[in-house]
Parts: C-alpha cells; structure tokens; sequence
C-alpha cells in the first residue's frame, strides 16, 4: 500500500528491506490496484517476497513516503 494520496510517478527513494540493515537508493514507480514496484540502485543481497520494505525521502530519511510487503515478480 502506498501512504501517498497517490504515487505521482517515478520516485527516487531510500528503502529498508532489514531492519537493522541501512537504507538504500531505489526508485518506486506506480503499478495499478494501488501498488509499486520498487528497483534498488545496486543489486540488493536475500530480498525476499514477504519481508517489509520501508521507503523513506530522499531528502529528509526520517521521512516514511510508504511502506509495503514484497511480493514475488508476476
């Protein structure tokens, strides 16, 4: 689910998929039905559907932009 009123397109983010793991470069782009895809910047080691991901502004990281559970590729 995405906490915007609605993802105005390509988004440049910081994302969390552990959480003691350090926020990353990613960009989350709109899908329909209300959900995204995320892309991290640099391959991304054990990410797996079910975990969390935290999505954070780029340009103030204690900022939540949204939050989800990855889900495997279609």
């Amino acid at each position: 689910p995405i906490s915007l009123p609605e993802l105005p397109g390509k988004l440049p983010v910081l994302a969390q998929v552990r959480s003691a793991g350090p926020a990353v470069a990613a960009v989350v782009r709109p899908l329909p039905g209300g959900r995204a895809r995320l892309v991290f910047e640099a391959p991304q080691r054990a990410v797996a559907p079910g975990q969390a991901a935290v999505l954070y502004d780029v340009s103030d990281p204690d900022l939540v932009v949204c939050s989800g559970i990855i889900q495997p590729r279609p």
